[in-house]
């Protein structure tokens, strides 16, 4: 919404509120690594830096906002081919991780950022109507029909602990 309302309200474009947003970012990635040492999410065990990292979720769900609705409109791409772009640029930290030795935490970072364009782009696209190149569903159905898949994966990852990275033995 801080996206939304930085467009509606305030009158920023999109172009300007996508650049602010990722030098939002980009400060308080740099302000935790410079407090911290450390952008890991398996290093959050502190009031402080479970700030930075609710400060990072909160500042890419606004990029992600911006951007999103960046291509689709201004740029004309679309919702649909927004969701495409961004599922492709979403491989590029796999890949570069994969093949360049880009660091896990980046990698990790860098795809957390590009889910939040992603989702937005088809979430927009199932939403909005069909005038505007939309599956028309509205807001509250496309909510609705997400929270379903999205409460049982985050319920299988709190009982299977499969995410849970296994403990690193002490010397």
């Amino acid at each position: 919404m801080a996206a939304d309302v930085v467009h509606v309200v305030v009158g920023s474009p999109y172009m300007v509120s996508a650049v602010g947003f990722t030098l939002a970012l980009a400060g308080v990635l740099a302000l935790w690594y410079a407090s911290e040492r450390a952008l890991s999410i398996h290093s959050i065990r502190s009031t402080r830096r479970e700030v930075f990292y609710w400060a990072t979720v909160l500042t890419t769900f606004a990029l992600g906002t911006a951007g999103g609705d960046l291509t689709a409109g201004p740029l004309h791409l679309g919702y649909l081919p927004s969701g495409f772009f961004f599922a492709a640029l979403i491989a590029l930290p796999v890949l570069c991780r994969r093949f360049l030795g880009l660091n896990a935490v980046a990698a990790f970072w860098a795809a957390y950022i590009l889910t939040r364009p992603l989702g937005a782009s088809f979430a927009d696209w199932m939403g909005v109507p069909t005038a505007r190149d939309g599956l028309g569903w509205g807001t509250g159905t496309v909510s609705l029909a997400l929270l379903v898949p999205i409460a049982a994966l985050v319920g299988y990852l709190q009982m299977s602990r499969a995410d849970t990275p296994a403990p690193t033995p002490t010397v």
